[in-house]
């Protein structure tokens, strides 16, 4: 039996150790913008909670690039990155625009503890699902990207009845064995999702900027943009997982 190499480790190995747990500070940092975010939210300030949540988007879409280029879960078994990644995605994509709903009063009075509830423990539920992905990196059931429907709430502000009924869908279809596209993994019409998430992005940043009242042609692209998104999952072959 040869004995554990018990010499302390080299200099460069340190370095690399220290750019590997940079990187989970980086991925933690999404915390502080999801702050940022609710700070802004409770001011009133949807505008600018979007706009901190959108940098946390960025974050999160880096970080995983980074993490495997520095060989992170090598050098640092000891914390998980996964884990990590989850913690700061609840924060951002359901905390904070579970609580935004809650403030621009989106709601009628009487569902909003309910929708909050519904919002908040299918999340966590999805959240700890070890299948919430199909072998081809579709999404098995929505998501849980609420900050995605708080942000067309906020754009459509439709009657709350009608807000109130959205929460339940999506909530329903978190346990459904549908699927939903991943614009970046998957791989069918891969270079359109990619196109039609930038123009996403693009058009999504105008409404932020004009404080969530854009021209009616920019909110007409958006809705389609989701159309196409949700379309793009429900008409995938074998789309119903069994």
């Amino acid at each position: 039996m040869t004995a554990p190499d018990l010499s302390p480790p080299s200099a460069g190995l340190r370095g690399r150790r220290w750019a590997a747990f940079l990187v989970h500070v980086f991925t933690a940092s999404g915390a502080v913008l999801g702050l940022l975010a609710l700070d802004a939210a409770v001011r009133g300030s949807f505008a600018a909670m979007f706009g901190w949540l959108a940098v946390a988007l960025v974050v999160d879409g880096v970080d995983g690039t980074l993490a495997r280029r520095l060989r992170v879960a090598e050098l640092l078994p000891r914390w998980s990155g996964d884990a990590l990644d989850l913690v700061v995605d609840y924060l951002t994509y359901v905390v904070v625009p579970a609580y935004a709903l809650l403030a621009a009063g989106l709601l009628p009075p009487v569902a909003e503890i309910p929708c909050l509830a519904a919002i908040l423990v299918s999340s966590a539920l999805y959240f700890a699902d070890r299948q919430m992905k199909t072998g081809d990196n579709y999404f098995r059931g929505f998501p849980a990207v609420w900050n995605v429907v708080v942000f067309y709430l906020l754009l459509l502000h439709p009657e709350p009845w009608l807000a109130a009924a959205g929460v339940v869908a999506f909530t329903v279809l978190t346990f459904l064995p549908v699927v939903f596209v991943h614009p970046l993994r998957v791989r069918r019409l891969r270079g359109l999702n990619i196109a039609m998430l930038t123009a996403w992005a693009a058009l999504a940043l105008w409404a932020v900027v004009t404080d969530m009242r854009p021209d009616p042609a920019v909110t007409a692209a958006l809705c389609a943009i989701a159309l196409y998104f949700i379309l793009a999952g429900l008409f995938r072959p074998h789309a119903v997982e069994r």
